[in-house]
């Protein structure tokens, strides 16, 4: 045997044990030989291993760093529905629209899909504008204006189902991923191109671990680590802990949650007690019976519909509007009785399991609840300010659409815990 193959051996080996005990090793800095075989990554014999510098900003997102909370209903249980009563749970950092989506967002969405899809799929995705006719209310102009007109640009889409927001989830994601890959294409070759879509010639060991190889290009894998997780419907723990927004009221080093809200802001009011704003309305909904901007002269949250997606302070996460304006679909089923399912981390409703739909007769006009009902959250411009607490929620088919209805996308955070 060759000596020197040893003691090649050898120093490889006392190189890894170095590395492992420095304790230097990460997603970013996998080092260059294996600290389980030291083999050596990206050649012939070893695995290859791409060069990962961390998530790909998402366009329009928001971190929202993740913990320990109390969810439920803050309120007073004015429905008597009791089904959100107060429980403590934890939720892994996520990312979330800062805005909700706006009517120049689905313009874009239509845009494509027009050139892309076929026309069945096209008229599938056309919000239901009828939303805003009533027989006795003179909206016939946001009928015809509200999507379209340039004004109303950054305004929230309204008239979308439940499963139209999942379609545009669905898009979006394929879109930016698409984006992304082309970037990396203009950019060359190397181990951090690629895409959802991307393919790109093999330059001798520079694809990520886990692709595959086929006819002298590379599969984009996960493993790139280059494209983004899927955008998605946040779920309905992640939308009131992110509208609860409870990290603007924790004293830097205490572990304990001393503060509780009613509303995305301090206090028990609905208005700003500061600065050149104050008593101004700090979200967009109804006063009372008729009263939905206040008096000329003296607006108050000056919307008598929906206002633009900007408008209105941010909480503590820099969230525009995680109350009033539209209410925001969440990705849940309803149940009831969902608080007392639910595991106690990053908890979810994705089906009927534990409480089946059976259970409840729809059929026999005694219940609206089956596995076709999602829960929606936040409060609109119609709605009085009751259902603006983070606590509060309803459901609707999935299917259905209404003018104080809109959504924001969500998004995990891949490869951390914070």
């Amino acid at each position: 045997m060759n000596i020197s193959k040893y003691l090649g051996l050898a120093l490889v080996g006392a190189c890894t044990l170095t590395a492992c005990n420095k304790g230097g090793r990460s997603a970013t800095n996998p080092g260059k030989y294996s600290s389980t075989t030291g083999i050596e990554y990206n050649t012939d014999e070893g695995m290859k291993v791409s060069d990962y510098q961390g998530i790909p900003e998402g366009p329009g997102l928001v971190f929202i760093e993740g913990g320990r909370t109390v969810l439920g209903s803050a309120e007073e249980d004015v429905a008597m529905s009791h089904d959100n009563l107060e429980r403590t749970v934890t939720l892994a950092s996520f990312y979330m629209d800062e805005v909700e989506v706006a009517n120049i967002h689905w313009l874009e969405y239509l845009h494509y899909v027009r050139k892309d899809s076929a026309e069945e799929f096209y008229m599938s995705a056309l919000p239901d504008t009828t939303v805003w006719a009533r027989e006795l209310s003179f909206n016939d102009p946001y009928v015809d204006y509200y999507l379209r007109y340039p004004g109303f640009r950054y305004f929230p889409v309204v008239g979308v189902s439940w499963l139209q927001a999942n379609d545009f989830c669905t898009w979006r994601t394929a879109k930016v991923n698409e984006r992304l890959a082309s970037d990396a294409s203009e950019d060359g070759g190397g181990s951090r191109k690629g895409g959802l879509f991307g393919r790109k010639k093999n330059k001798g060991g520079d694809a990520a671990e886990g692709t595959s190889e086929d006819g002298g290009g590379v599969k984009i894998a996960i493993e790139n680590g280059n494209t983004l997780p899927n955008y998605r419907l946040p779920t309905e723990a992640e939308w009131e802990y992110a509208a609860q927004a409870l990290i603007g009221t924790q004293e830097t080093g205490n572990e304990n949650q001393e503060n509780k809200r009613i509303y995305p802001w301090d206090g028990r009011q609905v208005r700003n007690p500061y600065g050149k704003n104050q008593g101004q309305f700090l979200a967009n909904f109804k006063r009372g019976r008729g009263d939905y901007a206040g008096i000329a002269g003296s607006l108050n949250d000056g919307a008598m519909i929906t206002e633009q997606v900007f408008s209105y302070p941010p909480n503590d996460y820099g969230l525009y509007n995680m109350a009033g304006n539209v209410n925001e679909w969440v990705q849940d089923i309803y149940r009831p009785l969902s608080y007392e399912d639910v595991e106690d981390l990053n908890p979810f409703r994705r089906n009927g399991y534990l409480d089946p739909s059976e259970k409840y007769d729809k059929k026999g006009y005694q219940s609206l609840i089956d596995d076709h009902v999602r829960v929606y959250k936040g409060g609109s411009w119609r709605d009085v300010a009751y259902w603006l607490s983070p606590g509060t929620r309803r459901f609707m088919a999935e299917d259905s659409a209404t003018a104080t209805i809109g959504f924001r996308c969500a998004m995990i955070n891949a490869g951390s815990n914070k």
